[in-house]
Protein backbone atom coordinates (compact mmCIF):
# COMPACT_ATOMS: atom_id res chain seq x y z
CA UNK A 1 0.00 0.00 0.00
CA UNK A 2 1.19 3.42 -0.93
CA UNK A 3 0.28 6.70 0.61
CA UNK A 4 1.02 10.31 0.13
CA UNK A 5 4.53 11.78 1.05
CA UNK A 6 4.98 15.20 2.35
CA UNK A 7 8.43 16.43 1.41
CA UNK A 8 10.04 19.31 2.75
CA UNK A 9 13.11 21.66 1.16
CA UNK A 10 13.90 22.90 -1.71
CA UNK A 11 15.49 22.10 -4.82
CA UNK A 12 17.21 24.50 -7.70
CA UNK A 13 15.70 25.07 -11.15
CA UNK A 14 15.69 22.31 -13.21
CA UNK A 15 15.53 19.49 -10.69
CA UNK A 16 12.11 20.20 -9.63
CA UNK A 17 11.56 16.47 -10.84
CA UNK A 18 14.01 15.21 -7.59
CA UNK A 19 11.05 16.22 -5.20
CA UNK A 20 8.31 14.06 -7.21
CA UNK A 21 11.04 10.92 -7.33
CA UNK A 22 11.94 11.22 -3.86
CA UNK A 23 8.12 11.21 -2.79
CA UNK A 24 7.54 8.44 -5.14
CA UNK A 25 10.56 6.00 -3.72
CA UNK A 26 9.18 6.45 -0.38
CA UNK A 27 5.46 6.30 -0.34
CA UNK A 28 5.52 2.53 -0.03
CA UNK A 29 7.42 2.90 3.23
CA UNK A 30 5.82 2.33 6.68
CA UNK A 31 4.66 6.14 8.21
CA UNK A 32 7.43 6.21 10.44
CA UNK A 33 9.99 6.40 7.94
CA UNK A 34 12.32 9.53 8.06
CA UNK A 35 14.87 10.06 5.01
CA UNK A 36 17.03 12.96 3.24
CA UNK A 37 18.50 13.71 0.50
CA UNK A 38 20.82 16.46 -0.87
CA UNK A 39 23.31 17.40 -3.70
CA UNK A 40 25.30 20.12 -4.57
CA UNK A 41 26.92 20.58 -7.95
CA UNK A 42 30.20 22.17 -8.64
CA UNK A 43 29.91 23.52 -5.28
CA UNK A 44 26.55 24.78 -5.04
CA UNK A 45 23.56 22.73 -3.35
CA UNK A 46 20.97 22.18 -6.00
CA UNK A 47 18.85 20.04 -3.73
CA UNK A 48 18.02 19.72 -0.29
CA UNK A 49 15.07 17.26 0.67
CA UNK A 50 13.66 15.46 3.83
CA UNK A 51 10.71 13.67 4.70
CA UNK A 52 9.32 11.88 7.89
CA UNK A 53 8.11 12.57 11.34
CA UNK A 54 10.09 14.27 14.10
CA UNK A 55 12.59 14.73 11.29
CA UNK A 56 14.27 17.90 9.68
CA UNK A 57 17.11 18.61 6.85
CA UNK A 58 19.51 19.12 10.59
CA UNK A 59 18.68 15.93 12.03
CA UNK A 60 21.28 13.33 12.07
CA UNK A 61 21.03 9.53 11.48
CA UNK A 62 23.79 6.77 11.81
CA UNK A 63 25.26 6.13 8.62
CA UNK A 64 27.41 3.29 8.87
CA UNK A 65 30.24 2.93 6.36
CA UNK A 66 29.28 6.18 4.72
CA UNK A 67 31.55 6.72 7.64
CA UNK A 68 34.50 5.15 5.32
CA UNK A 69 34.01 8.17 3.19
CA UNK A 70 35.06 10.58 6.31
CA UNK A 71 38.16 7.94 7.07
CA UNK A 72 39.45 8.17 4.29
CA UNK A 73 39.48 12.06 2.97
CA UNK A 74 41.67 12.49 6.12
CA UNK A 75 43.93 9.37 4.94
CA UNK A 76 43.96 11.51 1.21
CA UNK A 77 44.87 14.44 2.67
CA UNK A 78 48.03 13.25 4.45
CA UNK A 79 48.85 11.63 1.35
CA UNK A 80 48.84 14.42 -0.84
CA UNK A 81 50.59 16.45 2.44
CA UNK A 82 53.31 13.95 2.62
CA UNK A 83 52.76 12.79 6.02
CA UNK A 84 52.13 9.38 4.54
CA UNK A 85 53.13 7.35 1.42
CA UNK A 86 50.75 4.62 -0.41
CA UNK A 87 53.99 2.24 -1.17
CA UNK A 88 55.57 2.41 2.31
CA UNK A 89 55.12 -0.29 4.62
CA UNK A 90 52.13 -0.20 7.09
CA UNK A 91 54.72 -1.40 9.92
CA UNK A 92 56.91 1.73 8.94
CA UNK A 93 54.68 4.05 10.61
CA UNK A 94 53.31 0.89 13.09
CA UNK A 95 55.81 -1.66 13.95
CA UNK A 96 53.83 -4.05 15.70
CA UNK A 97 51.54 -4.55 12.85
CA UNK A 98 54.34 -6.50 11.15
CA UNK A 99 53.70 -9.46 13.32
CA UNK A 100 52.13 -12.58 12.06
CA UNK A 101 53.48 -12.16 8.54
CA UNK A 102 52.32 -8.50 7.76
CA UNK A 103 55.46 -7.02 7.58
CA UNK A 104 55.72 -6.06 3.70
CA UNK A 105 51.90 -5.03 3.92
CA UNK A 106 51.87 -1.55 2.25
CA UNK A 107 49.31 1.33 3.40
CA UNK A 108 47.96 0.95 -0.66
CA UNK A 109 47.49 -2.58 -0.29
CA UNK A 110 45.76 -1.93 3.23
CA UNK A 111 43.57 1.25 1.83
CA UNK A 112 42.29 -1.93 -0.91
CA UNK A 113 40.89 -4.14 1.52
CA UNK A 114 43.78 -6.67 0.22
CA UNK A 115 45.26 -7.24 4.15
CA UNK A 116 43.16 -9.86 5.03
CA UNK A 117 43.45 -8.25 8.75
CA UNK A 118 39.02 -8.34 8.37
CA UNK A 119 38.64 -9.36 12.08
CA UNK A 120 39.90 -11.19 15.53
CA UNK A 121 39.98 -14.47 16.60
CA UNK A 122 37.33 -14.83 19.21
CA UNK A 123 35.66 -11.32 17.86
CA UNK A 124 35.86 -7.76 19.83
CA UNK A 125 33.71 -7.05 22.91
CA UNK A 126 31.44 -4.12 22.84
CA UNK A 127 33.88 -1.74 24.35
CA UNK A 128 36.61 -2.55 22.04
CA UNK A 129 34.54 -2.50 18.97
CA UNK A 130 33.43 0.73 19.33
CA UNK A 131 36.82 2.21 20.15
CA UNK A 132 39.32 1.99 16.93
CA UNK A 133 42.79 2.23 19.26
CA UNK A 134 41.39 -0.74 21.01
CA UNK A 135 40.51 -2.74 17.66
CA UNK A 136 43.81 -1.68 16.40
CA UNK A 137 45.91 -3.45 18.81
CA UNK A 138 44.38 -6.63 18.66
CA UNK A 139 44.49 -6.70 14.76
CA UNK A 140 48.50 -5.82 15.13
CA UNK A 141 49.02 -9.51 16.15
CA UNK A 142 46.34 -11.05 14.30
CA UNK A 143 46.99 -13.63 12.06
CA UNK A 144 45.57 -12.31 8.33
CA UNK A 145 42.87 -14.97 6.86
CA UNK A 146 44.41 -14.85 3.50
CA UNK A 147 47.76 -13.82 2.42
CA UNK A 148 48.59 -10.11 1.96
CA UNK A 149 48.08 -9.14 -1.54
CA UNK A 150 46.32 -12.34 -2.90
CA UNK A 151 42.84 -11.37 -3.03
CA UNK A 152 40.39 -8.73 -1.49
CA UNK A 153 37.77 -8.63 0.78
CA UNK A 154 35.34 -5.82 2.65
CA UNK A 155 36.91 -5.10 6.15
CA UNK A 156 33.81 -4.13 7.65
CA UNK A 157 34.52 -3.27 10.58
CA UNK A 158 37.90 -3.24 11.04
CA UNK A 159 39.76 -0.89 7.63
CA UNK A 160 39.19 2.43 9.60
CA UNK A 161 40.99 1.59 12.88
CA UNK A 162 43.77 -0.08 10.51
CA UNK A 163 43.92 3.33 8.56
CA UNK A 164 43.32 4.85 12.15
CA UNK A 165 46.30 3.38 13.81
CA UNK A 166 48.62 4.85 10.77
CA UNK A 167 47.19 7.91 10.97
CA UNK A 168 47.85 8.29 14.98
CA UNK A 169 51.10 6.78 14.69
CA UNK A 170 52.22 9.64 11.59
CA UNK A 171 50.70 12.57 13.37
CA UNK A 172 50.32 11.84 16.76
CA UNK A 173 46.53 12.80 16.41
CA UNK A 174 43.52 10.27 16.11
CA UNK A 175 41.86 10.21 12.38
CA UNK A 176 38.99 11.80 14.60
CA UNK A 177 40.57 14.70 15.15
CA UNK A 178 42.28 15.47 12.37
CA UNK A 179 39.29 14.99 10.50
CA UNK A 180 37.40 17.56 12.94
CA UNK A 181 40.26 20.02 12.51
CA UNK A 182 41.26 19.96 8.81
CA UNK A 183 37.18 19.20 7.54
CA UNK A 184 34.74 19.27 9.63
CA UNK A 185 34.91 22.09 11.83
CA UNK A 186 36.37 24.65 8.76
CA UNK A 187 33.49 23.15 6.85
CA UNK A 188 30.47 23.55 9.25
CA UNK A 189 29.96 20.10 8.30
CA UNK A 190 26.93 17.69 9.98
CA UNK A 191 28.66 14.75 9.95
CA UNK A 192 30.74 13.79 13.01
CA UNK A 193 33.00 11.51 13.40
CA UNK A 194 32.44 11.24 17.52
CA UNK A 195 29.94 12.90 18.31
CA UNK A 196 29.34 15.74 21.04
CA UNK A 197 26.89 14.97 23.89
CA UNK A 198 25.52 18.80 23.04
CA UNK A 199 24.24 17.52 19.83
CA UNK A 200 22.70 13.97 21.15
CA UNK A 201 19.06 16.02 20.38
CA UNK A 202 19.27 16.14 16.84
CA UNK A 203 20.19 12.62 16.81
CA UNK A 204 17.28 9.93 16.06
CA UNK A 205 18.02 5.81 17.10
CA UNK A 206 18.19 3.46 13.52
CA UNK A 207 14.99 1.85 13.37
CA UNK A 208 15.52 -2.26 12.51
CA UNK A 209 14.70 -3.57 9.00
CA UNK A 210 11.10 -4.15 8.43
CA UNK A 211 11.18 -7.35 6.15
CA UNK A 212 7.85 -8.14 4.12
CA UNK A 213 6.58 -11.97 4.45
CA UNK A 214 8.41 -12.96 1.48
CA UNK A 215 11.75 -10.72 2.02
CA UNK A 216 11.55 -12.53 5.80
CA UNK A 217 11.26 -16.22 4.06
CA UNK A 218 14.44 -15.38 2.38
CA UNK A 219 16.16 -14.47 5.55
CA UNK A 220 15.43 -17.07 7.46
CA UNK A 221 16.46 -19.45 4.72
CA UNK A 222 20.00 -18.47 5.08
CA UNK A 223 22.50 -20.92 5.90
CA UNK A 224 24.34 -19.87 9.61
CA UNK A 225 27.97 -19.22 8.94
CA UNK A 226 29.56 -19.96 12.24
CA UNK A 227 33.38 -18.87 11.80
CA UNK A 228 33.32 -17.93 7.91
CA UNK A 229 34.75 -14.49 6.76
CA UNK A 230 31.35 -12.78 6.49
CA UNK A 231 31.44 -13.63 10.71
CA UNK A 232 34.18 -12.50 11.00
CA UNK A 233 34.62 -9.33 9.44
CA UNK A 234 31.10 -8.32 11.08
CA UNK A 235 32.31 -9.04 14.41
CA UNK A 236 29.53 -12.36 14.76
CA UNK A 237 32.66 -14.64 16.06
CA UNK A 238 32.74 -14.19 19.15
CA UNK A 239 30.80 -14.03 22.88
CA UNK A 240 29.11 -10.78 22.16
CA UNK A 241 28.37 -10.43 18.20
CA UNK A 242 27.89 -7.05 17.21
CA UNK A 243 24.42 -6.49 16.65
CA UNK A 244 24.69 -4.27 13.01
CA UNK A 245 21.23 -2.44 12.72
CA UNK A 246 21.68 -1.27 16.41
CA UNK A 247 25.46 -0.07 16.44
CA UNK A 248 24.93 3.73 15.81
CA UNK A 249 22.32 3.14 18.74
CA UNK A 250 25.15 3.09 21.42
CA UNK A 251 26.11 6.18 22.90
CA UNK A 252 29.49 4.71 23.33
CA UNK A 253 29.70 4.09 19.45
CA UNK A 254 28.56 7.72 18.34
CA UNK A 255 30.96 9.33 21.04
CA UNK A 256 33.76 7.66 20.14
CA UNK A 257 33.47 7.91 16.16
CA UNK A 258 34.48 4.73 14.89
CA UNK A 259 35.80 5.33 11.78
CA UNK A 260 34.52 1.68 9.99
CA UNK A 261 31.07 2.23 10.59
CA UNK A 262 30.10 4.87 13.63
CA UNK A 263 29.31 8.07 11.94
CA UNK A 264 26.52 10.51 12.84
CA UNK A 265 25.39 12.40 9.48
CA UNK A 266 22.72 14.67 7.77
CA UNK A 267 22.05 14.08 3.91
CA UNK A 268 23.70 18.14 4.13
CA UNK A 269 26.86 16.89 5.72
CA UNK A 270 27.53 13.78 3.71
CA UNK A 271 26.98 16.01 0.20
CA UNK A 272 28.51 18.82 2.02
CA UNK A 273 32.02 16.82 2.77
CA UNK A 274 32.60 15.25 -0.84
CA UNK A 275 31.76 19.01 -2.27
CA UNK A 276 34.47 20.31 -0.28
CA UNK A 277 36.89 17.30 -0.38
CA UNK A 278 36.22 17.34 -4.35
CA UNK A 279 35.00 20.58 -6.05
CA UNK A 280 35.11 23.11 -3.58
CA UNK A 281 31.88 24.69 -1.66
CA UNK A 282 30.53 28.13 -2.43
CA UNK A 283 34.06 29.17 -4.75
CA UNK A 284 36.10 28.14 -1.89
CA UNK A 285 39.23 25.79 -3.13
CA UNK A 286 39.18 21.61 -2.62
CA UNK A 287 40.79 20.23 -0.13
CA UNK A 288 42.22 17.55 -2.83
CA UNK A 289 44.43 18.31 -5.65
CA UNK A 290 42.76 16.37 -8.97
CA UNK A 291 45.48 14.37 -8.92
CA UNK A 292 44.73 13.10 -5.31
CA UNK A 293 40.69 12.48 -6.46
CA UNK A 294 42.29 10.21 -9.47
CA UNK A 295 44.60 8.29 -7.41
CA UNK A 296 42.55 7.47 -4.40
CA UNK A 297 39.36 6.80 -7.24
CA UNK A 298 41.56 4.63 -9.57
CA UNK A 299 40.64 0.89 -9.24
CA UNK A 300 42.91 -1.07 -7.17
CA UNK A 301 40.75 -4.25 -6.42
CA UNK A 302 37.92 -5.61 -8.32
CA UNK A 303 36.46 -8.93 -8.75
CA UNK A 304 35.32 -11.53 -6.32
CA UNK A 305 35.06 -10.35 -2.57
CA UNK A 306 35.92 -12.95 -0.39
CA UNK A 307 33.73 -10.99 3.08
CA UNK A 308 30.24 -10.30 1.04
CA UNK A 309 30.99 -13.30 -1.79
CA UNK A 310 30.15 -10.97 -4.67
CA UNK A 311 31.43 -8.66 -7.54
CA UNK A 312 32.47 -5.47 -5.73
CA UNK A 313 35.30 -2.74 -6.71
CA UNK A 314 37.70 -0.90 -4.55
CA UNK A 315 39.74 2.59 -5.34
CA UNK A 316 42.09 2.98 -1.52
CA UNK A 317 39.72 3.54 1.34
CA UNK A 318 36.69 4.36 -1.12
CA UNK A 319 34.25 2.31 -3.29
CA UNK A 320 34.26 2.27 -6.76
CA UNK A 321 30.79 3.89 -7.02
CA UNK A 322 30.73 4.03 -10.95
CA UNK A 323 31.16 0.33 -10.57
CA UNK A 324 29.39 -0.45 -7.75
CA UNK A 325 25.90 0.33 -8.15
CA UNK A 326 25.36 3.39 -10.87
CA UNK A 327 27.51 2.95 -14.51
CA UNK A 328 26.52 6.11 -15.80
CA UNK A 329 28.81 8.26 -13.25
CA UNK A 330 32.22 9.23 -14.59
CA UNK A 331 34.96 6.73 -14.12
CA UNK A 332 36.70 7.61 -10.84
CA UNK A 333 34.03 8.61 -8.48
CA UNK A 334 34.54 8.05 -5.03
CA UNK A 335 32.37 7.37 -2.39
CA UNK A 336 30.78 4.98 0.09
CA UNK A 337 27.83 3.77 0.99
CA UNK A 338 26.32 2.46 4.86
CA UNK A 339 24.81 -1.10 5.69
CA UNK A 340 21.53 1.30 6.73
CA UNK A 341 20.87 2.82 3.42
CA UNK A 342 22.88 5.74 3.21
CA UNK A 343 25.12 6.62 0.28
CA UNK A 344 27.07 9.61 -0.57
CA UNK A 345 29.52 10.19 -3.63
CA UNK A 346 31.33 12.85 -5.73
CA UNK A 347 31.68 12.42 -9.53
CA UNK A 348 34.36 14.42 -10.28
CA UNK A 349 33.07 14.28 -14.21
CA UNK A 350 30.45 16.08 -13.41
CA UNK A 351 30.53 17.84 -10.21
CA UNK A 352 27.77 16.03 -8.59
CA UNK A 353 28.31 15.22 -5.13
CA UNK A 354 25.23 13.19 -3.54
CA UNK A 355 24.34 12.27 -0.22
CA UNK A 356 20.93 10.09 1.69
CA UNK A 357 20.13 8.87 4.57
CA UNK A 358 17.71 7.19 6.04
CA UNK A 359 16.21 5.83 9.54
CA UNK A 360 15.24 2.43 9.21
CA UNK A 361 17.42 -0.48 7.98
CA UNK A 362 17.35 -1.27 4.88
CA UNK A 363 16.22 -4.38 3.42
CA UNK A 364 18.93 -6.62 3.14
CA UNK A 365 21.56 -4.40 4.17
CA UNK A 366 23.76 -1.86 1.77
CA UNK A 367 22.77 1.61 -0.02
CA UNK A 368 18.73 1.14 -0.02
CA UNK A 369 17.27 0.27 -3.33
CA UNK A 370 15.88 3.90 -3.57
CA UNK A 371 19.21 5.11 -4.50
CA UNK A 372 19.39 4.44 -8.12
CA UNK A 373 16.44 5.81 -8.77
CA UNK A 374 17.28 9.11 -6.83
CA UNK A 375 20.92 9.06 -8.07
CA UNK A 376 19.55 8.56 -11.57
CA UNK A 377 17.38 11.36 -11.25
CA UNK A 378 19.91 14.07 -10.29
CA UNK A 379 22.59 12.78 -12.39
CA UNK A 380 19.48 13.28 -15.67
CA UNK A 381 18.83 16.87 -13.85
CA UNK A 382 22.62 17.78 -13.41
CA UNK A 383 23.42 16.82 -17.26
CA UNK A 384 20.17 17.99 -18.38
CA UNK A 385 20.73 22.10 -16.94
CA UNK A 386 24.83 21.80 -17.69
CA UNK A 387 23.36 21.66 -21.58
Amino acid sequence: MTREIKVQGTTAAGYEAVRDEFASVLAAEKPDHAAQLSAYVRGKQVVDLWVGPDTGGETLFGVFSSTKGAAHLVVALLVQDGVLELDREVAHYWPEFAAEGKGGVTLRELLAHRVGVVGADGGFTPEEIADDRAIAERLATQRPFWRPGTAFGYHALSIGALSGEVVFRATGQTLQEVYEERVRAPHGLDFHLGLPEALEPRFRSVLPMAPSPTEQAFLDALPPQPGSLPSIAFNRNGAHPTDLEAFPNSRRVRAKGNASAGGVASARGLAGMYAAAVTGIDGREPLLKADTVAAFGQIHSTGHDLVVRAHRSFGLGFQSTAEFKYPFLGAGTIGHSGAGGSQAFADPCSGLTYGYTRRRFAFPGGPAAENERLVQAIHTSTVATAG
